[in-house]
């Protein structure tokens, strides 16, 4: 089993089970952490903007034009900020660590 954790808006921690093949948006969503994934995982809304942990950035895969084009539309973004949907699950994302960020 692999983990992704989380710290929410309030600060608090959780430990999340992944499922092969789900947005990272769908794990955050699924577990009431109040993120809404409102476009459905089309890198339209923003709703899903988390900040990784920097020991994590640079082993994700790159973000897309798409994304990084959403992501400059928020009025405030971390050198990490990523869309949790644009990030899909795997075993080698076992340890993932990212803060959900606050609403736009």
């Amino acid at each position: 089993m692999a983990f992704l954790h989380v710290t929410d808006r309030e600060g608090a921690r959780h430990e999340i089970e992944g499922a092969d093949g789900w947005r990272v948006m769908e794990l955050l969503r699924d577990s009431g952490l109040g993120v809404e994934g409102i476009c459905g995982g089309a890198c339209d809304c923003a709703s899903c903007h988390v900040i990784v942990a920097p020991e994590w950035a640079e082993k994700l895969p790159a973000a897309r034009e798409d994304e990084l084009l959403k992501l400059d539309e928020l009025p405030a973004i971390e050198e990490t900020s990523r869309l949790s949907c644009q990030i899909l699950w795997s075993e080698a994302l076992d340890g993932l660590a990212l803060t959900i960020a606050e609403i736009a």
